[in-house]
């Protein structure tokens, strides 16, 4: 039989091989060539896996230019941030009736979310960001943005702009694009998202449709460019009035 002596230097031994045992893995995994993976600058077991709503994005560093023809990256402006999913959790779970809310978005979509948004990493020296499935204002499959395969996310409406112009009092006429203390909150509604998610995990269908004109509160508005066209993603509850097109 074992001493007490003898019990606690086993005990001691096995805690300081189980110490050991993540480092002894993460340098064996360099050793022998194996795909290390980095969080932070800290080697990890394997790959992140995002839990409930959360997202993983790599942001893209596409470019614009400005009416001078100047290119400047894409965050240097007040716009929302495209990015391509890395990876994407299941889903959150309503947290009065236990209904999973499906993630809307998946591994290999490119996304378009609030500039603020998320908290960002560095993921085998990368930088992302990892964000909700809440701030994606709009998503679409493939290498470019276009009109044909953008879709507002959820409750999203995306509106284009009026094109307005101004008339100065010498007579000269100015896009209203140029003047920075108006924004515009008048369009007409090119494409609307599935709806406003309910606590049973059904869609309140969207209160507009397509080709209706809309006004929407001043400023609630988040302004894209697409195909060379002025749009705004515009919550459903912030739209305050439709005045249909007569034909």
């Amino acid at each position: 039989m074992f001493s007490a002596f003898n019990i606690l230097n086993y005990l001691l031994a096995a805690s300081v091989v189980t110490a050991f045992a993540p480092s002894f893995g993460s340098n064996l995994r360099s050793q022998t060539g194996l795909n290390v993976v980095t969080l932070d600058g800290e080697e990890i077991r394997g790959e992140i896996t995002p839990l409930g709503n959360f997202v993983l994005v790599r942001t893209k560093d596409t470019l614009a230019a400005t009416g001078g023809g100047i290119l400047l990256p894409d965050q240097s402006q007040e716009r929302p941030t495209e990015g391509v999913v890395i990876s994407a959790g299941p889903g959150k779970l309503h947290p009065h009736t236990g209904v999973r809310i499906h993630n809307p978005v998946k591994e290999g979509m490119s996304v378009l979310y609030g500039k603020f948004d998320g908290s960002p990493l560095t993921y085998n020296d990368e930088q992302m960001q990892m964000i909700r499935d809440d701030d994606v204002m709009l998503f679409y499959d493939g290498i470019k943005m276009t009109k044909g395969n953008v879709i507002p996310c959820r409750d999203y409406v995306l509106v284009k702009l009026d094109e307005e112009k101004l008339e100065t009092d010498s007579g000269v006429v100015i896009a209203a694009a140029v003047t920075k203390d108006d924004l515009p909150c008048v369009g007409t509604v090119f494409k609307v998202g599935e709806g406003r998610m309910c606590s049973t995990g059904e869609f309140t269908p969207s209160p507009v449709k397509e080709g209706q004109r809309v006004k929407f509160k001043d400023y609630s508005g988040n302004e894209i460019k697409i195909d060379g066209d002025e749009y705004s993603l515009v919550r459903m509850v912030d739209i305050l009035c439709v005045a249909d097109i007569e034909n």
